[in-house]
This record gives structure tokens, sequence and C-alpha cells, in this order.
């Protein structure tokens, strides 16, 4: 079950051109593609004649023709001619999905299309600002449910076991978590005190020595989270509103797509409040991340499987307290949609 009135970050915006491009967003069979005025379009990926795939067929300036029996559709999803009849079905219409580029990704609708306001969003706050340096980040697919990777984002000490060469230090295996509630989702943080720089952080933190240590991990409804790290001397952490002149700030965007039940589309980027022209740091961290991540990876793979056929019950740890208030919030959410849907 998905939440559908939401927006999703179907592709980076750049991935999206006039080529007919098939992909699937929670379960749904979409083709993407842009009209002549560079506008994104997507539309449901099945001629509803004898329901082949839309991708399959070609462009006729922004018009999209089925490539079995020529019905064409216009950027609504209405068929607008029918060659093998001289009347066009009136049933003859694919469904249509709002879209919308911001941040150099490409949103999608997937619930009612009216609901749809591209003002609601994510802001990023520090998108465009000039001393802020940012990586275009990364992307991978994920033999996993959405969840698991919702659960991971809200889990900030499996860096203690899975990142052991880049986010893990010490801390991260013993100090007590704090857990936010909000009506957007859940955020999940802890100050370390007088640490150790972890070794990922360690070449780009402008200060030497012992460190406070923020870990703040966020997920808004329905899977895009917020992971924010700062770093100060020791001893003056403590307010993420009013930071010391050095603190090191680093934010990482992951947007997080359920195509299926079992497989998921994960994107990220990541901004940080230093060093804005530097090409070898911005490489550095971007190496980085994806190394991580490929290590998340493999491991919720083995967790989505594991789950999937146990033979025992599994647990529940203190750690999932995030997680499990997260799941329920979400669950809510999507009960709420259900009354409306089976209305329609």
């Amino acid at each position: 079950m998905y939440l559908r009135n939401t927006w999703y970050v179907a592709a980076r915006s750049d991935e999206i051109g006039e080529a007919l491009t098939p992909m699937t967003i929670l379960g749904e069979k979409i083709v993407l593609y842009r009209r002549a005025d560079c506008m994104p379009v997507a539309l449901e990926d099945a001629c509803p004649h004898r329901k082949l795939p839309l991708s399959m067929g070609r462009r006729e300036g922004d018009l999209v023709v089925c490539g079995y029996h020529g019905l064409t559709f216009d950027c609504t999803g209405a068929c607008v001619a029918s060659p093998t009849q001289p009347r066009i079905p009136s049933t003859a219409r694919v469904r249509s999905y709002p879209v919308a580029d911001r941040y150099g990704l490409l949103w999608i609708w997937m619930g009612e299309a009216e609901a749809a306001d591209p003002a609601t969003i994510l802001t990023i706050p520090n998108f465009d600002n000039p001393t802020w340096g940012s990586t275009r980040g990364g992307s991978m697919t994920c033999r996993c449910n959405y969840l698991y990777l919702v659960d991971n984002l809200l889990d900030p000490s499996h860096v203690a076991w899975v990142h052991v060469s880049s986010f893990a230090a010490k801390g991260t295996e013993d100090t007590p978590l704090q857990v936010t509630v909000k009506d957007d989702g859940v955020t999940v943080w802890r100050w370390m005190r007088g640490r150790d720089l972890p070794p990922y952080y360690a070449p780009l933190v402008k200060f030497k020595g012992a460190c406070d240590r923020l870990q703040h991990y966020e997920v808004r409804y329905p899977s895009i989270a917020i992971n924010m790290s700062i770093y100060t001397r020791a001893g003056e952490g403590g307010d993420p509103d009013n930071l010391p002149a050095d603190a090191y700030v680093m934010v990482s965007y992951h947007f997080i797509t359920p195509i299926d039940e079992n497989t998921t589309q994960y994107l990220w980027m990541q901004h940080r409040n230093t060093d804005p022209n530097d090409a070898a740091i911005t490489e550095r961290i971007t190496a980085g991340a994806r190394t991580a991540f490929e290590e998340d990876r493999v491991i919720l793979e083995a967790v989505h499987a594991g789950m999937a056929n146990k033979a025992t019950p599994h647990l529940d740890l203190a750690l999932d307290a995030g997680a499990l208030r997260f799941r329920r919030g979400l669950q809510a959410l999507i009960d709420a949609e259900r009354p409306r849907q089976a209305a329609e």
C-alpha cells in the first residue's frame, strides 16, 4: 500500500527528454517525455485497446501514437485520432499524471490530479546558495521494499556496524536517541559530545581535535529523508540554529520512490556549508556517499529477502522507535485516503 496524494521523484530532470521513457512507480506503468517546449508529460503506459505500452509507439510532435493500430493521444491522455475507424471511442483515454521540474528533479503526483500543488514539493533551503557546495549525488535501484530504506534512514545506530570505514565513530553505537514526531514525519537525533571525527568527515571539517557531533535523521511522509550532520569543536555544539563560525554542516537529501512492493528507486544529493567551488572535495563526497549507500543496499536487500521468507518471528529493538512511529503515521495517512479512493 502506498500514499498517493503526494509528490514522488520520478527521475532526474535531465534524464527525461524527447524520447518515450517507460518506468514503473507505485506499481503503475508510466511513460514520460518532454513536449517541444520542454515541458514534461507523464501518461499511463498502456493503450486502452489491447494495452500495448505506448512507450513502444512513436512521437508525432507532442502526440503519442500507439505502435499497434495508431490510436493517438495528446498530453492530457485524450485520444485525438483513431485511424482504423471514423469515430474515436468515447473510452479511448489514458491517465495523465501531474509532473513538475524542481531542483534538477522531475516530480510526479500519483494521486488525484486536481489535488496536485507544486507548492507542496519539498523545500531545499540552500539549493541556490552560492556559499554552499553541492553534489549532483547519485541513484541506484534497490531490490527491497521502500520502507526498509526508510527504516534505515531513521536508524543512526546502524552506521557503527555497516559503515565502519566511513560514518562510524565512537558514540554512534550507544548514545541515547531522541525522537521528534510531527504531522509531516519523524526525526531521530542525538548530540555526541567530545568525540573523534569519523573517517568520512575528517578531511572535510575545518578544525582539528575532538568534536561535538549531531546526527539528525528525518523522514517526511511518505519517503523523503533529510540527514543532517553538524560538527563543532568539543563543547560548542547543542543548538543547530546558533552554530559557531567554523561549524561544519552537511545535509543529505534522499528521494525514495517505490517501483513496486519489492523494488525501489533511490536518488540522493548532498549540500555542505563549505567549499562551494572545490571540485575535488565534491568528488570525494560523491564517491564516499556512493560507497556507503552501496553498503546499505547490500544489507537492505538481504533484510527484504529475510523478512519475506522468515521461519521465525522477527523482533524490534529500542533503536527502531523512530521507524515504528513513522510506519504508524504513514499507515494512518494511507488509511485516510482509502474512503476517497473507494468512492471513485
